[in-house]
């Protein structure tokens, strides 16, 4: 049903915790599932210098946090945002149909981080 490399994050997930000194959060949830997703971002002159994630939900939810987290890992904000919820798919060597509103998690996860950075800052 999983890829191997979606089974690699679900049992070893990468960037798993509270970020200390994080200067943005979001967070998500899927009420048909139960899925919840808090992505923690330090950000510093544009860059998403820090990363990590807690997630309460199933092994597709856990792989996508945590092999999201890679993929923004030293990317500019903008090449965060960027970051679609394909892409995730993609990095996870794909996933079961039932399972792709767990890679959109990561994307709005990213998306409200990013957000909430942003209101800190005052510019929203």
């Amino acid at each position: 049903m999983y890829s191997e490399t979606v089974m690699e994050h679900f049992k070893d997930p990468h960037n798993a915790g509270r970020l200390e000194g994080a200067n943005a959060v979001g967070l998500v949830g899927n009420a048909a599932c139960g899925d919840i997703l808090k992505i923690y971002l330090r950000i510093e002159n544009n860059v998403v210098e820090d990363v990590s994630f807690e997630t309460f939900g199933c092994a597709a939810a856990i792989a996508s946090s945590s092999v999201v987290t890679d993929m923004i890992k030293g990317k500019t904000v903008e090449e965060a945002l960027a970051v679609k919820n394909a892409d995730v798919v993609a990095a996870l060597g794909g996933l079961p149909a039932q399972k792709i509103h767990c890679s959109v998690l990561a994307e709005e996860a990213i998306k409200n981080a990013i957000d909430d950075y942003n209101k800190r800052r005052g510019e929203q």
